[in-house]
């Protein structure tokens, strides 16, 4: 992002976001409630166009791309599936295939093959035949993973993702990811609620306050509470759970 501006009306959402996403890796966005974090992922993968500036995904102006199996997106509205959808879990998966039939001209043998792979990724295989809404909200957010990973994609965007998820799962889940990281090298950027945790597990933190985005590489010595003083204020303690 270059520049980029947005508002849903006369008051600016964001202004003069500039920001990168370098391959590899594993980008954390936080802020308050309001801070505009979904906005900022819906920009990102083309979904919402900015008043002003520019996008780029994969060196490309997000105006022209068109080669969107190189991402995959989970958004906050799978929080909503409906869970007496009679729907299997490699079903739920494979529809992601299906929505891009055009682009494919796999054989349904070949599409099954695809299915199970990328559910023996995710360790839900054993539930392939299960409803997806008899599932844990941990084990539907891996079945979601598996749907976004159906065509390869080299980027994975998500939002809030472990929203009323338990902690074993939460647990799980980020060992997922790091499996994907090291075995694939996907490059992950994720909204969280979660600071404390997700500052811990990610190498670029983006803070969004006021409409400002900052940039933090963790990689170096950033102290949590600096971040936090810009994100909330001075007003903030900090406070460390080592469980």
């Amino acid at each position: 992002m270059e520049n980029v501006s947005f508002s849903y009306g006369k008051a600016p959402t964001l202004s003069k976001v500039n920001l990168h996403v370098d391959r590899g890796d594993f980008v954390g966005i936080v802020g308050p409630n309001g801070s505009a974090k979904t906005t900022l992922l819906k920009l990102m993968v083309g979904l919402l166009k900015p008043d002003e500036g520019s996008i780029k995904l994969f060196g490309q102006s997000i105006d022209d791309f068109r080669d969107y199996q190189r991402i995959g997106y989970i958004s906050q509205n799978v929080r909503e599936f409906n869970i007496m959808f009679p729907a299997t879990v490699e079903e739920v998966v494979g529809a992601e295939i299906n929505a891009r039939r055009s682009i494919f001209s796999r054989t349904k043998e070949e599409d099954k093959d695809r299915i199970y792979e990328v559910l023996q990724r995710v360790e839900m295989i054993d539930y392939k035949k299960q409803k997806v809404g008899s599932l844990s909200g941990g084990q539907k957010q891996r079945i979601f993973i598996a749907r976004a990973l159906i065509n390869n994609p080299e980027i994975l965007f998500m939002d809030e993702p472990l929203v009323g998820v338990d902690l074993d799962s939460q647990n799980k889940f980020y060992s997922l990811l790091d499996r994907l990281k090291e075995d694939y090298n996907i490059t992950i950027v994720m909204v969280s609620h979660d600071i404390g945790v997700i500052s811990e597990k990610v190498n670029r933190l983006f803070c969004l306050s006021n409409g400002r985005v900052y940039d933090h590489d963790l990689t170096k010595d950033i102290h949590g509470a600096n971040i936090l003083e810009d994100l909330y204020g001075k007003n903030v303690r900090l406070l460390f759970h080592k469980h």
